[in-house]
């Protein structure tokens, strides 16, 4: 994080400063000079966090700054294009315009162009036929008679196309997914999408830390109140011990 850490859409440090020298103190002695260095995850990592949480809950006021800072930290402009594609799925349309439209000036000043971003159609991953159809099963079961509709975009549209693009990888999906959901207090659906994270390559070191860094951007209270599911998610998989 830098001085100017909002680049012109927000406050400066030296302006919070003058408001409130304790959150001053805590943005950069908590934040820059510990949180963001701390080892369990690399810093491209914690670029995807902050912005997940960022556009979920449509927090504009950091996002230049979070944008550039990802790019700096190598994430693409094409995957910066899947996350809003993919968390408008998630957080809704409306928090990802949001997005777009901070987006498309840090593109425009670093000289981003269609070149640098996938363009319609993709060749999609292939399907986990089985996974899948047991999935599809097992919400329609529960589901089938309060909302066909739903069900049918959920199938075909979330699951057989969203999740199968190629720009983003199935762990970074699951690890964006899991942030918007408990940066949004979506508790009730970690639990299928924290298993899915797992399957897909997220340590239980990595969820230990996204829970660390995510606190600061959504608040101690989304994590606390995600934590009894994460604890049962984790116990399943005997990744810890529960007494």
């Amino acid at each position: 994080m830098s001085t100017q850490y909002t680049e012109g859409r927000g406050v400066t440090m030296h302006e919070v400063r003058s408001v409130s020298p304790a959150l001053a103190a805590y943005t950069q002695n908590t934040i820059v000079n510990d949180l963001w260095k701390r080892p369990d995850l690399s810093p491209r990592d914690r670029s995807i966090i902050t912005v997940a949480a960022l556009v979920a809950r449509a927090q504009t006021i950091g996002m230049t700054h979070y944008f550039n800072l990802a790019l700096d930290q190598g994430v693409t402009p094409g995957e910066l294009s899947e996350i809003l594609a993919h968390l408008a799925f998630y957080s809704g349309w409306s928090s990802a315009f949001f997005a777009v439209d901070i987006l498309k000036d840090v593109y425009n000043a670093r000289g981003i162009g269609p070149d640098q971003i996938p363009e319609e159609p993709v060749e999609l991953l292939p399907v986990d036929e089985v996974g899948e159809a047991a999935r599809s099963a097992a919400v329609q079961q529960n589901f089938g008679e309060i909302s066909e509709g739903l069900l049918e975009y959920t199938r075909n549209v979330v699951f057989k196309d969203l999740w199968l693009r190629p720009g983003l990888t199935p762990r970074d999906r699951s690890l964006v997914t899991v942030v918007a959901l408990v940066a949004t207090l979506q508790s009730q659906q970690v639990a299928y999408h924290l298993n899915r994270a797992i399957d897909n390559g997220l340590t239980k070191q990595d969820i230990s830390e996204v829970l660390t860094h995510v606190a600061f951007y959504s608040g101690w209270p989304s994590v606390f109140s995600a934590m009894p599911v994460v604890k049962e998610v984790l116990a399943s998989r005997h990744l810890i011990s529960v007494a």
